[in-house]
This record gives structure tokens, sequence and C-alpha cells, in this order.
């Protein structure tokens, strides 16, 4: 997704918009070992890697499971403003997006 939006924001005889275009025809070109690789493969080894080094660190430091537990505690105290918050900041990505694709039209 990042290559996409490098590849627009400036011609594509300069860089980053050079290499950027590259890779979205190198994926375009080889539709399944971009499929597997990127889409599946490199979020899930993040997921997997992530997730064992976030338990580990949960294990040693009991200081990090009561920091959490108290940030869980207010979460749960304050889910409707949050809850706005958030699709309030979301609405505003989507209306900058939709900004900047009648910008470039």
């Amino acid at each position: 997704m990042t290559a996409l939006f490098a590849r627009e924001i400036q011609p594509q005889r300069y860089e980053p918009a050079r290499t950027a275009r590259r890779i979205v025809d190198w994926y375009a070109s080889s539709a399944h070992v971009g499929l597997w690789l990127l889409l599946i493969a490199m979020p899930l080894s993040v997921q997997i890697i992530g997730s064992a080094t976030l338990m580990r660190e949960w294990r040693r430091d009991p200081e990090l499971c009561d920091a959490t537990l108290k940030i869980l505690g207010l979460i749960r105290a304050h889910a409707s403003t949050q809850l706005i918050a958030g699709t309030t900041v979301t609405a505003s990505g989507i209306l900058a997006i939709v900004a900047l694709h009648m910008i470039t039209d």
C-alpha cells in the first residue's frame, strides 16, 4: 500500500516513485507470490513474532502486567468517549483521502 501511495506522489522519473513503481509492477506480475508472500506470510510472521515477544515480556515484568490492567480499566470506564473519538479520527482520515482524490482528478 505504501508503494501504491509513493508511486503517485511525484513524477515516476524521480525517486522514491521509480522504486515504488517497480515494486507495484513486480507485485502485479507475480500475483500468487505477491498474494502469499506479501499479504499472508509476512503479516502472519509479524503477528507470531510480536505475540511471542509480548508474552515473554508479560511473564518477565510484573509492572507491565499491573500497568496493562490499569489501562484496561481506564479504557473500560471511558469506552463510549473513546469509540466516538476513534470514529471521528477515522472519518477525518476518510475525508482526507476523498479530498486528496478529488484534488488529483
